[in-house]
């Protein structure tokens, strides 16, 4: 039954695999996903406001690509946090700060219980998309499928090594262009692109707690 379930939700998600950092589509696309720092935007002047969509607009100018940014909110897991604190109460000797350390946690508990503590996270997301070939074109070239298959076969490694390169660029590109806004930005491995996806596919449940996403 749970093998079963896993292949119906494979069917729906259209990523193929993650490798060195670049998520593999299953129409050959890649993205790269970088996790963006925010700017409290209603914090600055009117001029300062300015500078920034001034700068952000000359970022958007200079794509020749389209991109996505995409914001994650999800309910905070704060079961380290809760058991740093058990683990702080039983090394303190101070009575006192013991029991205030415990009322601590326990209102901390509470809250949570009654209040949804979210967690809101910046993305962005950097494609290259494969060139598509016309159906035309295809049926025109049906007499040759064999050499076609051989040929591509052997080129694939060649032909994915060039992809990565060109996203690779516009990623640096798009760090660039952050930067000059003010936006921190860094791509995510592996292991953070396994956490985010399955929390973005698993959106009734509290994060993967072994695993840590990037961090400033």
């Amino acid at each position: 039954m749970a093998k079963e379930q896993s292949i119906a939700t494979q069917q729906f998600v259209d990523i193929v695999e993650i490798k060195n950092g670049i998520v593999i589509l299953k129409n050959g696309g890649m993205r790269r996903v970088l996790m963006v720092s925010g700017i409290n935007f209603d914090l600055k002047s009117e001029e300062e406001q300015g500078i920034v969509l001034y700068a952000f607009q000359n970022f958007l100018n200079m794509l020749d690509f389209s991109m996505q940014f995409v914001i994650h909110s999800r309910k905070m897991n704060i079961d380290a946090y809760l058991e740093n604190l058990k683990k702080r109460e039983e090394q303190e000797e101070n009575e006192l700060l013991r029991n205030q350390i415990s009322e601590y946690s326990e209102f901390i508990k509470s809250f949570v219980e009654q209040n949804a503590v979210m967690a809101k996270t910046f993305f962005a997301v950097v494609p290259y998309d494969p060139i598509q070939i016309t159906g035309v074109a295809t049926d025109l070239l049906s007499g040759l499928k064999f050499w076609e298959k051989k040929k591509e076969k052997n080129k694939k490694d060649e032909d994915g090594e060039q992809k990565a390169i060109q996203l690779n660029q516009r990623t640096e590109q798009v760090i660039d262009g952050l930067n000059q806004i003010g936006l921190r930005a860094v791509t995510l491995n592996n292991e953070e692109l396994i956490e985010l996806f399955y929390n973005y596919y698993n959106p009734a449940k509290i994060e993967r707690k072994e695993l840590k996403i990037a961090k400033e």
